[in-house]
């Protein structure tokens, strides 16, 4: 295990080398079926790293692929608009939640994580919620906004709050990336300051992250032409089965 030593020599290396090979097969994973890239890299990572340094690896790619799936699905104004309050209350509680990630110690942020990358395997597979009546939308966005946002803070994981409001909305295909592109690169802002902010960000991790956009694209690109031949519902049960040993797995480190 390769936990508190990152910046050492031959370490130093193993770190780059692993995080390409990781945020590639992320960027597969996102671009076959449109979401994934954070639980995914950091549920590989922290199989060898604590998960501070996992997150912080993360920050950019997300940001910079998330704005730009945001970019070309266009009709931005519109879905700000309509999904404002979800954004400002996600981003108020990873601002809130980012700085309190800093002082809980590794083992009880691994927990975390395991159980928010099980929850997020089990809200895909399983979760149908209802239909989302009109009239308590806003506050809807407010309580499921300030969950994400917990979450976020600590993990850098939203996506289960944010998938089972978006499809209790029954948001179609086209608005759901939208709305997860626009809510994604929101909440990474005040995660990359708060992170910046409390020292989990350090020089030579913003160097890095900021390299893996490049391998993120390329496996984004790989993964639209994957998802153009091969069922993405059968894709994705495979990715999430993965996960959800990924994620008893990161427990069972924290615990043991």
């Amino acid at each position: 295990m390769l936990r508190g030593q990152l910046f050492v020599g031959e370490t130093m290396d193993n770190l780059i080398w692993v995080a390409i090979a990781v945020f590639i097969f992320a960027g597969i994973i996102k671009g076959t079926i449109g979401i994934g890239l954070p639980t995914a890299s950091i549920s590989v990572l922290s199989q060898f790293y604590d998960p501070h340094t996992a997150i912080a690896l993360v920050i950019f790619p997300m940001m910079i692929s998330n704005f730009w799936q945001l970019i070309r699905s266009g009709d931005f104004v519109r879905v700000l608009t309509t999904f404002w309050p979800f954004g400002l209350t996600l981003m108020f509680f990873i601002a809130i939640f980012t700085n309190l990630s800093a002082v809980i110690s590794v083992e009880i942020i691994m927990i975390i994580l395991g159980v928010v990358i099980i929850f997020f395997v089990i809200s895909s597979l399983f979760i149908r919620p209802a239909k989302l009546p009109e009239r308590f939308d806003k506050i809807i966005q407010v309580i499921a906004g300030g969950l994400a946002g917990i979450m976020g803070g600590l993990t850098a994981i939203w996506s289960p709050p944010m998938v089972i409001y978006l499809v209790s909305r029954r948001v179609e295909k086209d608005d759901f990336i939208r709305a997860t592109g626009l809510l994604v690169t929101m909440g990474s802002l005040p995660l990359c300051v708060g992170y910046w902010m409390n020292g989990l960000m350090t020089g030579p991790l913003a160097s890095i992250s900021l390299m893996l956009i490049i391998p993120t694209l390329i496996g984004f690109n790989l993964g639209e032409r994957l998802r153009r031949k091969i069922e993405p519902v059968i894709f994705q049960k495979i990715v999430l089965s993965v996960f959800l040993l990924m994620g008893l797995n990161i427990i069972r480190q924290a615990v043991f």
